[in-house]
């Protein structure tokens, strides 16, 4: 499996990210980690459940919100957080709404999602780049992914299923100073076709604690599943015996 790369060339240095984030990309979302509130946003608060506090703000062009999310994944260290949701292979095994993801090219981020869409709705694919960044915030360690939809000629959309092409996640974590991880979670989705708005802004109310929900199981899983395949996981830093 491919390890996190914190690698950056020239371009980096000139302020653009490896794979077209700019280096400030990753201090702003940070700086949201400790954020109370979004009320200076724009955001408006939306709901709290299980622990998960989420905000939004409404998009006037499609009809939908953009979420901002706070959460705690009690109990699990925030590099294997990270591991987990960095691990494409094993996102397969833990999330269900998967129906293919993978790497289009190991070297420049760029990876492609299909997501199950419950029948008679059509299947939605992505195509987006990701990047990753360990900071040093107040001299806490800090990870910070960010990604969003990009075009890319080698993936051609696919008979049948509805390319997403309006596609922003990102996500922060951060040791909760006791044995949990922090976690803030930026996102928005514009999943196209027929879908009644307010079923999508249901699935956003139930589904991103729900996601965390089983996250933070996977966490929990996750030095079983790499002692049965043989992977020492994406940092290389869990031990397994």
């Amino acid at each position: 499996m491919p390890r996190h790369s914190n690698m950056m060339d020239k371009d980096c240095e000139a302020g653009e990210g490896l794979f077209g984030f700019r280096e400030d990309e990753f201090h702003t979302m940070c700086a949201e980690l400790d954020k109370k509130d979004c009320c200076s946003d724009d955001f408006e608060f939306f709901i709290e459940t299980h622990g998960v506090r989420i905000y939004r703000r409404y998009d006037r062009e499609s009809g939908l919100y953009t979420y901002k999310v706070w959460g705690v994944l009690n109990g699990i260290d925030p590099e294997i957080a990270v591991d987990v949701y960095m691990d494409l292979e094993y996102r397969k095994v833990w999330d269900s709404y998967v129906n293919q993801l993978r790497n289009v090219n190991d070297t420049n981020g760029l990876i492609y999602w299909q997501v199950n869409f419950p029948w008679p709705m059509a299947n939605r694919d992505y195509v987006f780049r990701r990047d990753f960044r360990k900071l040093e915030i107040d001299g806490k360690p800090t990870w910070v992914i960010l990604g969003r939809s990009e075009f890319h000629g080698s993936t051609p959309e696919v008979s049948k299923v509805i390319r997403v092409d309006s596609y922003n996640q990102s996500l922060v974590v951060q040791s909760d100073g006791q044995s949990g991880t922090r976690a803030y979670m930026y996102y928005f989705d514009n999943p196209k076709g027929m879908i009644p708005t307010w079923l999508i802004n249901w699935a956003a109310k139930t589904g991103v604690p729900q996601f965390l929900t089983h996250m933070e199981k996977a966490c929990r899983n996750y030095k079983k599943y790499l002692g049965e395949c043989g992977s020492v996981g994406q940092s290389g830093s869990l031990d397994v015996s």
